[in-house]
């Protein structure tokens, strides 16, 4: 074979390479998925979301729930039998509330057993997602937040608060304006989350959890961990099965040009008797 011909092989391989092993990436997630709908007799859908690199430019791109998530899960509970359980994985920082209330709700109606499975973190609108489910299964390690509202890059709670500090003839019309919106969107999202929680609690612990989540109590990022979700009133529990976390492995975070976590992936115990 000429060297000409070979070089052009070589990049036809390495242009092929990447599809190939998403191919077989894929391959391996449909497999286990279908081991664990078949071991527990679930319906298994998981919603993930890693953080991704333009090809191009290299500038990151987050990913959060939105409107095209909420109708693919709604596909997903509406091809499921009534009394089938349902399985879901979460591994979100959160995103629209209309979609996470919209996959919680039809989380809610759903007959069968329904279980979260959070292996990291369901933070937000993930949060209010799990709050649906008949039980929480979390790690020692992972985390719930709260589900406060935000108006843009602001806490929702920071702008009323500030409106009831401050002299409102000293504030301008368009910061009362969001402080009316932020008080609407903080009672809106607290009487989702006590409709979520009716009927899995008694209603003065639902209404006490939904205020608590929703009322700026905390910042949005703050880690609820599964002691304080024991503690606050949630069906939680640490039987994390293996291949879940399995199955998150096989979602791997978009490759850098350097990792910044580096091991070698075989368990290692301890050498002594």
């Amino acid at each position: 074979m000429h060297p000409f011909d070979l070089l052009w092989l070589f990049f036809i391989l390495s242009a092929l390479q990447p599809v190939i092993k998403q191919r077989m990436l894929e391959a391996s997630r449909q497999r286990l998925i279908a081991k664990i709908e078949k071991k527990r007799s679930s319906r298994v859908i998981l919603l993930i979301h890693r953080q991704e690199t333009m090809s191009l430019l290299g500038f990151p791109v987050f990913k959060y729930i939105d409107i095209h998530d909420s109708e693919e899960v709604l596909r997903a509970i509406y091809m499921t039998g009534p009394d089938v359980p349902l399985d879901i994985v979460l591994h979100t920082p959160g995103g629209l509330v209309l979609a996470s209330l919209q996959i919680a709700r039809a989380l809610k109606k759903h007959k069968g057993k329904v279980t979260v499975f959070v292996p990291h973190y369901a933070m937000s609108g993930g949060t209010m997602i799990a709050l649906a489910a008949d039980e929480i299964v979390m790690t020692e390690s992972s985390v719930l937040g709260p589900v406060d509202p935000q108006l843009g890059e602001y806490p929702a709670a920071s702008i009323v608060k500030l409106t009831q500090q401050k002299n409102l003839d000293k504030i301008e019309d368009k910061t009362l304006i969001m402080a009316d919106i932020a008080a609407k969107a903080i009672k809106q999202v607290e009487e989702a989350v006590y409709e979520l929680l009716d009927g899995k609690v008694d209603e003065t612990k639902a209404r006490e959890l939904a205020r608590t989540l929703s009322e700026g109590r905390w910042t949005h990022d703050y880690p609820i961990t599964y002691e304080e979700a024991k503690k606050l009133g949630l069906n939680v529990s640490k039987d994390m099965p293996a291949e879940i976390l399995q199955l998150l492995s096989l979602y791997p975070q978009p490759v850098r040009k350097m990792p910044t976590v580096e091991y070698l992936p075989i368990p290692r115990k301890s050498e002594q008797s």
